[in-house]
């Protein structure tokens, strides 16, 4: 069973322990990072490998829109810390149950996310190579 603590981030706080920040403001409330957000929860761990594991938790719950129904607010929408809680720590069990189909997931989703990324920088030295002709072309 994980053992984690869900708290309201308050700016410039510095954690010890292995941690993950959630987005609590916006369309994108639930979201998962590394690096604190303005608007966010921290949810703190004992060690690093419950940090990572429950970091892919949130990041498909964020990605499958499952905050959605539970934001409030007419404006800018928000998420609840203990909506938040009560909703968070029992979809993570259930999703971590099966040991190895989640060891699994985490795998693919580890090696998505190095592919898009890899992606990215394919992106960025195309268009480098496009500028460079373009200006040598200019150039004339």
């Amino acid at each position: 069973m994980l053992n984690f603590i869900i708290k309201t981030h308050q700016k410039d706080t510095l954690y010890a322990k292995p941690h993950l920040f959630i987005l609590n403001k916006g369309m994108n409330s639930g979201k998962p990072q590394k690096e604190p957000f303005a608007n966010s929860f921290v949810v703190i761990f004992q060690n690093e490998k419950d940090c990572e594991s429950i970091y892919f938790v949130a990041y498909s719950l964020w990605q499958t829109k499952f905050w959605h129904p539970h934001l409030v607010g007419s404006v800018i929408p928000f998420l609840r810390l203990p909506d938040f809680s009560k909703e968070f720590n029992p979809k993570a069990s259930l999703m971590m149950q099966e040991h190895e189909e989640h060891q699994e997931n985490i795998a693919a989703l580890k090696l998505l996310e190095q592919k898009e990324k890899q992606f990215h920088e394919n992106i960025n030295l195309i268009n480098d190579l496009r500028r460079v002709i373009l200006y040598r072309y200019c150039k004339r």
